[in-house]
């Protein structure tokens, strides 16, 4: 199966936005994204089913399953943005018309729990996503300026998007040395864990492997790096890209604990392929977008990493 990559997003068209997990719990959020999204000159279609609430979820699976294939159908619509991650996306990974999506490649974007999708999308049809922005996270209040730049050129442009620098150009950190090339994929760690043994996630030979998260206490997080690597992931991919794990802490003071560094070392410092870490990428403000899919180089040796080509055609 080959690769699609969706068409660029021009000016004035039709973004999609659905909520395929979790609802937020402050709806005016969704309006302010859209209002961000007008000004800058696009249209906006919000899903019939947005804002609806059950429990922890944005509505009934079925609603939520409607709103993103008709997003997918919808010939008008030309990106389809998410609300927010939460909780929800992975309940509809065997509810979804792949040939669909395959028949209909645009621009997907999100993060967090959004990231199953994506894993899927790729998994069964090649599809290019953009592991970016959600609207009632990043778009409904001051926008990052830097977020703002990195995503519309990423999804805006078809030219090579080339080095993937840090805000600031802060440091990223060598864990192991060595260049490699490969596809990239991944994402939310724990979601990327959940996909494992099912047909939804993908194919990892070869791959470079981007890993964040966020409110996961250390053992938590050496949990799920020890399933990786229990499954032989790490001796299949060609190199690592970890993100920036958030609030990745124990709260309680009375519990014996690793930090996160010392878990992240012992898992990755002995590997025999590049690993870069603390790239500006998972749930910070400033937010450097990833497209999944594409192909990827890690310079470890020297500290950078690059992407060749487009991500849009």
């Amino acid at each position: 199966m080959g690769i699609i990559k969706p068409k660029r997003l021009k000016p004035g068209e039709v973004i999609g936005i659905i909520s395929p997990a979790s609802s937020p719990d402050d709806l005016t959020k969704i309006n302010s994204g859209v209002q961000y999204l007008e000004k800058l000159g696009y249209r906006v279609e919000v899903g019939k089913n947005v804002g609806i609430q059950q429990g922890y979820l944005a509505g009934t699976d079925a609603q939520r399953l409607v709103d993103l294939h008709y997003m997918f159908h919808n010939k008008h619509v030309k990106a389809i943005f998410s609300i927010r991650g939460g909780y929800g996306s992975g309940r509809l990974l065997d509810k979804i018309d792949y040939k669909l999506i395959r028949s209909n490649p645009k621009i997907f974007v999100g993060y967090s729990d959004i990231n199953a999708l994506q894993m899927a999308f790729y998994a069964k049809c090649g599809l290019v996503t953009f592991a970016g922005p959600m609207v009632a996270v990043d778009f409904h209040d001051e926008v990052s300026p830097f977020t703002e730049e990195v995503f519309w050129r990423t999804i805006t442009s078809n030219k090579k998007i080339g080095r993937i620098k840090n805000p600031r150009n802060e440091k990223i950190f060598v864990l192991t040395k060595g260049r490699a090339v490969g596809r990239l994929i991944g994402g939310n760690l724990s979601l990327f864990t959940s996909l494992m043994g099912t047909e939804y996630f993908p194919k990892i030979k070869d791959a470079i492997l981007l890993l964040e998260d966020v409110h996961e206490a250390p053992y938590r997080i050496d949990r799920m790096f020890n399933q990786l690597r229990l499954a032989k992931i790490f001796k299949q991919i060609r190199g690592v890209i970890l993100g920036h794990f958030v609030d990745c802490v124990e709260t309680d003071p009375t519990k014996k604990s690793f930090t996160l560094n010392e878990v992240v070392i012992e898992y990755f410092q002995n590997l025999k392929i590049p690993v870069i870490y603390n790239l500006r990428h998972g749930h910070v403000k400033e937010n450097i977008t990833m497209p999944f899919g594409v192909k990827c180089v890690v310079n470890a040796s020297r500290g950078f990493i690059e992407i060749n080509e487009n991500a849009v055609g």
